[in-house]
């Protein structure tokens, strides 16, 4: 549940109430109701969430603009200079002086007014988001500086007579988290004025060019993401239906309750509301069918019991996204364009008159009310009933399956599909099944309910659909065999043999999918049944996804990729780098870079449990320079060689263990290869051969030091043992079947020493296409080390930490000249990182479409 507060369980009378009898002159007297609920005083809103996700799209987008519209930006931004340029002889007012009276203003009245309504905890929360705004400023402003392009840099910039200055101003996202956090306009009067205000003061910013437009409107999403966050952690007071405004939202639908109770499970759902007495200090657990609504029991004084189904407000951003995603996924379902409580507290309304009006056994809407940010819905209740789900298999008869296929096809001829059929809301009304002890037996009924997401004049492929549901949730419960003959006594056989090529995971609700689970042949099952009772039905599976995770993974990598490509790389510096390099050997560069794909094929092959094409592995490794793109260095390779191993048949937990000895073994290798060119190659030279021999002493003495006080300690030897341990778990299985078959080993430290080496030459290369020759240990120290640092970072392929280490390692530690080590990283980038990237994208394609990945 979204709640940043957890519930607390209440129950407590409501004051007594009167209302005028029927003659309307008589005074009759209610007893006070009993209320038990969970009632949340503070709750996380989804559509902070969800808004703070499209303020982040916002400033990407605003990034684009500004590198491929950096023109157009200008413009409209020169127009509105021109356009507006007889305010600059009337706007006296000095520009700093503006700025200065908006920033101390707008808190200061904002915070007092909070103060005055003694609201101070949203003062603190207000205070907080003027200073995380500011910070974001700070950081995206650093960010820009220091790894964008030149064409981003000048895209959020103004020219200043002291040159380019980035104009992300931080006291906008300052003021806008601030304003954000503090509620909304309509019930702060500040709130509302302070953010025209701020506007008004940005146009004249503007208008004086004092300002970039695209960094300005940056500030203000990234102050929305500062706000939305605070909101969000902290959440907000609850406006939902609580308490006494409940009650008095029932009473305003026509009713008069004694008491109403909260119905957590639908295993409770067809019980005697006296038998639901809950204690006081009892927990209560979450309601399970539908985070979107709550459900109470509601005993009346003169009067059978009813069901009150509440709609929040702040939940409904939830169900919007839920259904768009769905019509967007999968073919052949309506999208739902209703995202405001009213709206869709309608369509369940109407769904429900359409239900009860063509003669489905459901729940009969009595009244509709509502109350603060909350819709009530009053059902009839269906008394002496069990949801399908509660039942055993003994207990679900043939008559009760051929009744609940026989209320689904009077809805289907009505032009209705229900959409979620789940066995939760199949509720089944038979003494005879509830207590088998029952003296006089008679005819199960069973009620449809959980209409909310239906459709009216629903389309033939919605009804199949509806059908492929039932079909299954009965085949969970009594078998495929059972389940299919229930259905040829009621369908037709052409209805019956379309079900066939929906029997898919897509098609079923949530509830449905997390019990196939436990049964992942059942669908197969069903469908091996199906053909026996109907031996020319087609269960060739329907198209029914228009894509999936590998196409979103795919195009998502795509898009980061594209951006960071166009956001981050310097073309004039690589342009400048490359030019000045000796061709020879950038080709040289080059060539050893891709040689880097071949060693990494031939480990995976040697520990592979499974046999491995060698092109097939190879063009894996290219994808992962692609996917690296868009990941933290290390992430991408591993998680496309478990995918490759895993499409290949090989059990997760083999393939997530052969991974991590291709990672554990490549550090291992490394340090070997360090040992044995220090010995073959000597100390080195240059400057590394310098270096006195007490800095290795004093290095080795405190690498001892450390290893001594971590085991000496028990708290740090046991984080040190559980951050291990899983991995030697994992790894000491595979390790020894590979000690059993020295061949396949041998194959594997021999991947690893090509990959490694062919970074180390290539680096080598780099340096020597400028001019510069560094020893071979020089430079597989100053690699291995300026790698390593820089992966460290958590920036995809260790964007930019990866070259600060490898110049710096180049200038302090090698002696090379600033200017040589800056061109020979970024050629050296260049060959082994970004000339990689287009040629891996092209190798995930071309696998994608052979099925490898």
């Amino acid at each position: 549940m979204p709640y940043s507060e957890p519930p607390t369980t209440s129950s407590h009378n409501v004051g007594d109430y009167y209302r005028y009898g029927d003659d309307s002159r008589t005074m009759i007297h209610l007893p006070a109701v009993t209320l038990i609920d969970d009632e949340k005083v503070r709750v996380r809103q989804p559509r902070d969430l969800f808004g703070m996700v499209l303020a982040l799209l916002g400033v990407a987008a605003l990034m684009v603009i500004a590198v491929f519209a950096r023109g157009t930006a200008e413009g409209v931004q020169e127009d509105v200079k021109s356009a507006t340029s007889f305010l600059s002889t009337i706007l006296s007012v000095p520009v700093v002086v503006l700025e200065s009276l908006v920033t101390l203003l707008i808190p200061a009245a904002v915070l007092t007014e909070l103060a005055l309504r003694r609201l101070g905890r949203q003062v603190l929360e207000a205070a907080a988001a003027l200073a995380l705004g500011l910070i974001f400023a700070l950081l995206f402003t650093y960010g820009v500086s220091a790894w964008g392009s030149t064409t981003l840099i000048h895209g959020l910039s103004v020219l200043l007579p002291t040159g380019w200055i980035i104009t992300v101003p931080g006291y906008v996202a300052g003021l806008c988290g601030l304003l954000t956090a503090a509620g909304p306009r309509q019930r702060r009067r500040t709130v509302g004025a302070s953010w025209s205000t701020l506007w008004i003061s940005l146009a004249i910013v503007l208008i004086f060019g004092q300002v970039n437009i695209i960094g300005v409107f940056c500030a203000v999403l990234l102050g929305r993401v500062a706000g939305l966050t605070v909101r969000y952690l902290s959440g907000v007071a609850s406006e939902r239906a609580q308490g006494e405004e409940l009650i008095t939202a029932v009473r305003k639908a026509g009713f008069d309750p004694i008491s109403l109770m909260r119905i957590h499970e639908y295993a409770d759902y067809g019980q005697d509301i006296s038998e639901l007495a809950v204690p006081e200090d009892a927990p209560l657990p979450t309601f399970s069918n539908d985070a979107e609504t709550r459900v109470y029991a509601m005993q009346r004084l003169d009067g059978p019991r009813l069901d009150v189904f509440v709609l929040d407000g702040d939940r409904q951003i939830i169900g919007f996204l839920q259904r768009l995603w769905r019509s967007l996924r999968v073919r052949g379902i309506e999208g739902r364009s209703a995202i405001s409580l009213r709206a869709v507290a309608e369509r369940a309304a109407l769904l429900s008159y359409a239900s009860t009006a063509a003669g489905v056994r459901t729940h009969k809407l009595l009244g509709v009310s509502q109350a603060a940010d909350s819709m009530l819905l009053v059902f009839e209740h269906p008394e002496r009933t069990v949801p399908l789900s509660s039942m055993t298999e003994e207990q679900v008869t043939d008559d009760i399956m051929r009744e609940a296929w026989r209320q689904l096809d009077i809805a289907h001829k009505a032009g209705l599909a229900h959409r979620n059929l789940a066995a939760e809301v199949l509720l089944v009304s038979s003494p005879s099944s509830i207590d088998p002890h029952f003296v006089h037996p008679e005819a199960p009924k069973v009620w449809l309910s959980g209409w909310q997401s239906g459709d009216i004049a629903a389309a033939t492929l919605s009804k199949h659909m509806d059908n492929a549901q039932m079909l299954s949730l009965l085949a969970l419960k009594v078998g495929p065999d059972r389940a299919i003959a229930s259905a040829r006594e009621v369908l037709r056989e052409e209805d019956l043999m379309a079900v066939g090529p929906l029997l898919q995971s897509v098609v079923l609700p949530r509830t449905t999918r997390t019990q196939l689970r436990a049964r992942k042949n059942l669908i197969n099952e069903i469908r091996s049944a199906l053909v026996q009772e109907i031996p020319e039905t087609d269960i060739e599976p329907r198209a029914l996804i228009r894509f999936g995770a590998k196409t979103i993974l795919t195009w998502a990598v795509t898009i980061i990729a594209v951006f960071i490509v166009f956001t981050t790389i310097k073309l004039d510096e690589i342009t400048a780098a490359v030019s000045e390099a000796n061709s020879m050997w950038a080709i040289v560069a080059l060539v050893l870079g891709l040689l880097t794909w071949f060693g990494a094929a031939l480990t995976l092959i040697g520990f592979s449990p499974v046999k491995l094409p060698i092109i097939r592995t190879t063009l894996v490794q290219a994808a992962a320079s692609f996917v690296a793109l868009a990941a933290p260095a290390g992430i991408g390779p591993a998680a496309l060689n478990l995918r490759m191993l895993t499409k290949r048949g090989v059990a997760t937990s083999l393939a997530v263990a052969t991974v991590a000895l291709v990672q554990v073994s490549a550090f291992v290798v490394t340090v070997a290869i360090l040992a044995v060119l220090s010995v073959f190659t000597g100390q080195g030279g240059g400057a590394l051969s310098a270096l006195p021999s007490t800095t290795v002493i004093v290095a080795i003495i405190s690498i001892v030091a450390v290893g001594g006080i971590v085991f000496t300690i028990p708290s740090l030897r046991k984080w040190l043992l559980v951050k291990i341990e899983p991995t030697v778990r994992q790894v000491w299985p595979r390790l020894t079947e590979l000690l059993s078959n020295p061949w396949r080993l041998t194959v594997g430290i021999l991947g690893h020493v090509i990959l490694t080496l062919g970074y180390i030459f290539a680096f080598g290369a780099s340096l020597a296409a400028f001019g510069f020759n560094l020893t071979l240990l020089d430079a597989a120290i100053v690699y291995l080390i300026g790698n390593t640092l820089g992966a460290l970072a958590p920036t995809p392929g260790g964007m930019g930490a990866i070259e600060v280490a490898l110049i710096t390692g180049l200038t302090t530690t090698a002696g090379v000249p600033a200017a040589i080590a800056t061109s020979a990283v970024i050629l050296f980038r260049f060959a082994t990182y970004w000339i990689q990237i287009p040629l891996g994208w092209m190798a995930m394609r071309y696998l994608q479409r052979k099925g490898e990945l």
